[in-house]
């Protein structure tokens, strides 16, 4: 009896291990997969020079987050209606548009802006390029979660406030963990306002609150979710996909000659 009960705790523990080794090898197949699938999803087109190389990084997957149906929405100052709606940047006399489809939870959209932001902010400055922001919530459609509807929506919020540019900087900045939904948190999302001199006030704060933009920000990620489109980022200079130049590995050096060239008419 004795040595019956000392086998069955024996065998029990020996098959919780193996049960624990074999999630643990499922769950690094899952992750080896997803990485394989990134390398060759070729939709997207973050390309960053990194220890000097190239790499390629996109964010995909089937989620899409909210969706909304033909009603009207609240329209923030300045920003495109109708069936993709979009935040311009820069002088609307720019002769190249950059075309963003972004998360602000997105890893891949995150190093983008990482990679791309001086040049993107010194050809905006200039008059040279303007770039139109579509937002979608493609993470919390496959992670869970309201971070990038709450984020999308207070970044409209300060593009009322004639600050969407900074604080959607601010936004990437201070990027949490992919799985974790920081951006939920309307009160940290106040928060990293503060990051951002004049945008702090009632006007904004009220409006981050109530969600007033969440309509503009579903039907932007509806227009995502019906275009065709693999994953986030999605970049676009003057209509034409990046990932198709150079096999997708574009740099900002290639995107400021590509927008210069198209400033003075070659």
């Amino acid at each position: 009896m004795n040595q019956k009960n000392h086998d069955g705790p024996k065998r029990d523990g020996t098959s919780s291990a193996r049960e624990r080794l074999q999630a643990q090898r499922d769950k690094e197949r899952t992750r080896a997969r997803r990485v394989r699938q990134s390398a060759v999803a070729g939709a997207v087109v973050a390309a960053l020079a990194v220890a000097g190389g190239i790499a390629v990084w996109v964010s995909s997957g089937g989620g899409t987050g909210s969706s909304t149906d033909n009603t009207a929405f609240a329209l923030p100052k300045q920003a495109s209606d109708g069936d993709k709606p979009a935040v311009p940047v820069g002088s609307a006399r720019a002769r190249s548009t950059l075309t963003v489809w972004e998360d602000f939870r997105c890893p891949a959209c995150q190093q983008f802006e990482t990679g791309f932001r001086p040049v993107i902010h010194q050809l905006q400055d200039s008059g040279k390029l303007k770039v139109e922001y579509h937002l979608a919530t493609l993470i919390d459609g496959n992670a869970g979660g309201t971070g990038s509807l709450n984020a999308a929506n207070a970044a409209l919020c300060a593009q009322d406030a004639g600050k969407f540019r900074d604080y959607h900087d601010v936004l990437y900045s201070h990027q949490p963990p992919e799985q974790q939904d920081r951006f939920g948190d309307k009160k940290y999302l106040l928060q990293l306002a503060g990051k951002v001199p004049g945008l702090t006030s009632a006007a904004f704060t009220k409006c981050v609150r109530d969600g007033r933009y969440d309509g503009f920000v579903r039907k932007s990620n509806e227009a995502f979710a019906g275009g065709g489109f693999r994953g986030t980022p999605t970049v676009l200079l003057n209509g034409k996909d990046l990932s198709q130049f150079k096999g997708g590995r574009v740099t900002p050096a290639d995107l400021k000659k590509m927008v210069l060239e198209a400033d003075q008419g070659k």
